[in-house]
């Protein structure tokens, strides 16, 4: 695709993510407005994949591990606009007995999903097992995972992340959402998390960084990533985001984390996002 009609599509995501947690009153639209343009590059560009015969087992093409499953409106709008299930089903997220749970669940069958996430700090350790899989099956496909930065302050993740590199694991790209914000405030007050490239580089990873809002950034070191694949280590990408990207009273503050916007506040964020695609 274009890096324009990327963006269009991303465009239309966060419209989607807007009237998703707006509709229920419930869920997370700051993160997953940052992390939109992103997740949009590897769906609609980047990854191998067949959304019109899901399979659990993922054998045959690439894989996507969201840990940080709270940002699930960014997810379940780029899956629907993909054509994992019909966009018109975003109109039932956070409701009872939907498959849409404000966290992502593999209870109700969702294609697309194939874990349950959101218990942050185990998305890094599911997809080195699910990339160990592929190499064992001789299965070139690789495995991505976003994790949030909030997330690096689990001790889980630092067990994986010493792990994949004493085991080779080169199939596996993740990726870091990298908006240096969290539920309480910024990751510097809550848990200051150093240096993550010079940590992660000390455990043996390549790392890189890009601009995690700018879609012509994104494709480029996407690109490079999957270029130097199967190479004995695994890498990393620290992506550089802005909370609430795109709509501006919700940038720059962590208060948009968990809080859904009233109906003044909705039409506000949704006159600041072209409409592309067709809402729901």
């Amino acid at each position: 695709m274009t890096i324009n009609e990327l963006e269009r599509i991303a465009s239309q995501v966060r419209r989607d993510i807007i009237r998703m947690v707006h509709g229920c009153q419930s869920g997370h639209p700051g993160g997953s407005l940052g992390a939109t343009d992103i997740v949009t590059a590897l769906y609609f560009d980047q990854m191998q994949i067949d959304p019109a015969n899901f399979r659990m087992d993922g054998e045959g093409e690439d894989l996507f591990f969201l840990s940080n499953g709270h940002i699930s409106p960014m997810l379940y709008s780029i899956m629907a606009r993909r054509g994992y299930f019909p966009v018109s089903e975003l109109a039932t997220f956070r409701r009872l007995g939907t498959r849409l749970q404000g966290h992502p669940t593999t209870t109700e069958g969702l294609p697309g999903i194939r874990i349950a996430s959101g218990s942050l700090g185990q998305g890094l350790s599911v997809a080195i097992g699910a990339a160990q899989a592929k190499k064992l099956n001789s299965d070139q496909h690789i495995v991505y995972v976003l994790m949030g930065d909030g997330e690096q302050e689990e001790g889980q993740i630092w067990e994986a992340a010493m792990y994949a590199p004493a085991k080779g694991v080169d199939n596996l790209i993740a990726i870091i959402d990298y908006n240096k914000k969290q539920i309480d405030g910024s990751t510097d007050d809550v848990m200051n998390l150093g240096d993550l490239r010079a940590k992660y580089e000390a455990f043996g990873w390549y790392v890189m960084e890009m601009s995690g809002n700018n879609m012509q950034a994104i494709v480029n070191i996407l690109k490079l990533a999957r270029e130097n694949t199967h190479q004995n280590r695994p890498q990393l990408i620290l992506a550089n985001t802005e909370m609430g990207m795109g709509v501006d009273f919700m940038m720059g503050t962590h208060k948009w984390h968990g809080t859904p916007p009233n109906d003044e506040q909705a039409a506000n964020a949704l006159s600041q996002l072209e409409e592309t695609l067709g809402d729901y």
